[in-house]
């Protein structure tokens, strides 16, 4: 069963992959009218939340850049930067290290205990490992959904 939800990891991170390299670097900045993020904040957003309810919740070292959270983290937004997001280029990176990292350690790890039960905004609670990772393709799918969205707005304005 691991084995399968892993290959089901490399496809959600596969379509997301493939999204961001059919992103332009101008296109991934525009926030639509109605939106309060952009593309590249949604995909900044993906690779952060996931190396959080992967590792992070876990008491494992988070291994995005620091600067992730300030950019990407739950309540931020673009009109809010005051310095140069990451390029596309990197957090395709980011994205696709973190896919590895995550096969590596997550074999024997479902089970494991979160350090704190975590509590997301939606009111869903986790207590394993396991858990917050299943979650976290729901919530990639979501925000691939949300940029689709931003990329067809965008495209209309």
């Amino acid at each position: 069963m691991e084995n399968m939800i892993l290959k089901h990891m490399d496809v959600v991170r596969g379509i997301t992959i493939s999204i961001l390299e059919k992103t332009t670097e101008e296109v991934a900045d525009i926030t639509p009218k109605g939106f309060n993020n952009n593309i590249r904040w949604n995909l900044g957003h993906i690779a952060f939340i996931q190396e959080k309810l992967v590792f992070g919740l876990a008491g494992e070292p988070m291994q995005t850049p620091e600067s992730y959270e300030s950019f990407f983290g739950a309540g931020t937004k673009p009109a809010d930067w005051t310095e140069a997001p990451p390029s596309l280029e990197e957090i395709a990176n980011v994205l696709k290290d973190q896919a590895h990292r995550i096969k590596e350690f997550m074999p024997q790890q479902f089970d494991k205990q979160l350090i704190t039960p975590f509590t997301n905004k939606a009111g869903i609670n986790f207590t394993t490992v396991g858990e917050t990772f299943l979650f976290s393709f729901y919530h990639e799918a979501m925000h691939v959904e949300t940029i689709k969205q931003i990329g067809k707005a965008a495209a209309a304005q």
